[in-house]
This record gives C-alpha cells, structure tokens and sequence, in this order.
C-alpha cells in the first residue's frame, strides 16, 4: 500500500473512531470520540445572554463619564481607554518571600507581583469584536502594542499577557467590549509550557514549531477557518474545546510589536472575520476565552517564539449546551466529541457578520 492511501486511510478511521491527538505546544493529550455525537443530551442548558442595544448605559462603570465600581470616575473617552484594574489580582510593591516547608520542595510559595490593567476597546457599549470596524480594531492593537511594551520595560516583569473574557459562560462581569492585561514577574504557566515545547521543538529540528504548522494546515486545508496574507484562523489539530480556534502569524515573529503596518491591519481582519464567525454559527453574541502569546519579556533573546493567539468558546452544541470539563477531563485528560475537521467546516461555513455602521 503507498504511503498517501495508507494516509487517506488513517485520515478516514480517525474519522470515525476514538483516538487521541498529541498537541506539540503543551506536549499533553486529548482524546477524539467522534462516534458521540449523536448521544442524547439532558443536561445543563443556559439561558440566552441579553445583547447590548444602546450606545451607552447609564449604570455601566465602564461607559465614558461613569464611576467605576471602585470610586474612580472614567474620563470622557472617545476611542480606547486603558486604567489599572480597581481591584487587581495582582500588586506591583509586594514583599519577596518564599516557604519550602522542611525543605522538601512539597509545601512551597512564593510571593508574586505585577500589574493588571483593563482595556475598553470602545466607548461604545453595544459593541464586540465582531462589530467593530477592522480600523477600530487596529487602533486597538496599537494600544496593546504601546502598553505590552511600556508593562515590559518595567523592572520585574517577565511576562505580559493579554486576554479577553466575553460574555456571562466565560465569567465576564460587565458587557462593555473589553479585555485585561496582566504583568506578572514570572511566566505563567500555559506560555511556560510552550516555551519549553518551541525550545526542545528547534534544538530538534532547527526550525520553528509553528512556522512548520502553518506550512502542514496550508497544504491540507482541512482545518481552517479564514486567512489572509499575514494570519491564519484554524481549529487547531489538537483542539480541546469544541470550536477553539489558532490563530497564527504567517510570518516568524515572537511578538505583536514585531507586526508591522500592514500585517497590524490584516491582524485587526482576522480578529473580527473569526469573532463574527462565531456570533453566525451560533446566532448570538459568542461567549469566549481569548488571549495572545507572545515571548516574555525577561531581556533574554527568544527566536523560537511565534507569536499567535487562542480562542476558547465553551459552547458545544448550540448558544445554550456548553462543554463541560469534568469527570475524565479532571482526572484523567481532556476530551472532545467532535472533530476539529468537522468544527472548522461548521466555521468556514459560516458568514463573516458585518460591523455596524458608523460605530464611532
């Protein structure tokens, strides 16, 4: 049997039947039951998400000329605005300690500082990724280029992490469009993992572990979701949620402010072409996880970093059946029901959503 039939063999078993997938970013596994989707469900459903219809809302403490929920009163912003989080996770003057009780390495702490600020990507209160305009978006981009690179300056900050928590299922507390960054001292532990994974993967090979990826979905196709000249949108091989998606810099770089003016556009595109692509599959506004990695910013050189992003939407089935981790997940590793060829045709399918108009 040739190697290409004995491929499209395995292709079509994997299919069909339980297996399990190797994600080369965390080197962990997680198991395909493709042979489960037609099981009943009787379990949890959520109750449909109200959208924002207007503008501005009186009683939102992040709306333009509100008070926060901390006292402080916001300016009137008129496009992005960026404060330190009024309750932040973390704090900048903290104390250095460390506990290793006995010496074991068992029972250990150590203190940890750093910096949380929030970002509201508009002034508009009905808005999300997916409706804003793509130059919104690319202005936003700038002001997470400006505060990645003064947080990373700062003494004592090795890392910086940007992310997004939307809507109610992800925890989100407030539906004004926004996302968080946090500067911590020490690399957290998800960009640790693929750290190490991007380091063994060029000592191995010589080359870059997502540079080499995007050359393998390229050629097959069966997995993506959208591209442009800079960036590609797939439901990654590996996938554990159910329509999470990769989204990767075509181009070798470890960080966003090694993007330049035309691929910060093309960045901003893709951003709303794959947020409006979840809002159309499942006909709401898509609660989800989302957050970029990029290298630290521990003033040591990093060529193995590739710069690229996560999106983790929880839901399964449709906008009130989520994916629950629980049980094996907990236990054991994670699982997935459907394929991620078969969650990246359902997003390829579905419509890029226009963004409103005049949204400024």
């Amino acid at each position: 049997m040739n190697s290409r039939l004995e491929s499209d063999l395995t292709n079509e078993i994997m299919q069909t039947s339980p297996h399990r997938r190797f994600n080369p970013l965390t080197r962990e596994w997680v198991f395909v039951s493709p042979h489960r989707t037609e099981r009943p469900w009787q379990g949890q459903t959520e109750p449909r998400e109200p959208e924002s219809t207007q503008p501005y809302d009186p009683n939102c403490y992040l709306c333009p000329g509100n008070i926060r929920a901390g006292g402080a009163r916001n300016p009137a912003y008129s496009r992005t605005f960026v404060f330190d989080n009024d309750f932040a996770a973390l704090q900048p003057d903290v104390p250095t300690a460390e506990l290793n009780v006995g010496g074991r390495g068992i029972l250990v702490a150590q203190t940890e500082s750093g910096i949380c600020r929030v970002v509201c990507f508009s002034p508009r209160h009905d808005l999300t990724l997916s409706r804003m305009s793509p130059p919104e978006i690319r202005a936003l981009i700038d002001v997470w280029v400006e505060e990645v690179q003064s947080l990373g300056r700062q003494p004592g900050v090795n890392y910086v992490q940007i992310f997004e928590n939307r809507g109610m299922m992800m925890g989100c507390s407030n539906p004004h469009p926004h996302g968080q960054i946090w500067a911590t001292s020490t690399i957290p532990n998800e960009p640790r993992k693929e750290q190490e994974a991007f380091a063994e993967y060029q000592k191995v090979h010589g080359t870059c572990l997502l540079c080499d990826y995007v050359t393998l979905e390229e050629a097959s196709g069966d997995r993506l979701v959208c591209g442009n000249e800079d960036f590609l949108a797939v439901v990654p091989f590996w996938a554990v949620w159910p329509y999470e998606i990769l989204l990767v810099s075509k181009r070798h770089t470890g960080n966003m402010s090694g993007l330049d003016a035309e691929a910060r556009s093309a960045l901003a595109g893709i951003l709303n072409r794959v947020a409006s692509r979840y809002d159309s599959l499942f006909q709401v506004s898509c609660p989800y996880s989302m957050g970029f990695h990029q290298q630290p910013t521990d003033e040591m050189e990093h060529p193995e970093w590739h710069f690229h992003a996560h999106f983790f939407p929880p839901l399964l089935r449709s906008a009130s059946v989520r994916k629950f981790m629980v049980g094996f997940e907990m236990l054991g590793s994670p699982q997935r029901d459907i394929t991620p060829e078969y969650a990246a045709e359902k997003l390829r399918h579905a419509k890029d959503k226009a963004p409103l108009s005049n949204p400024t």
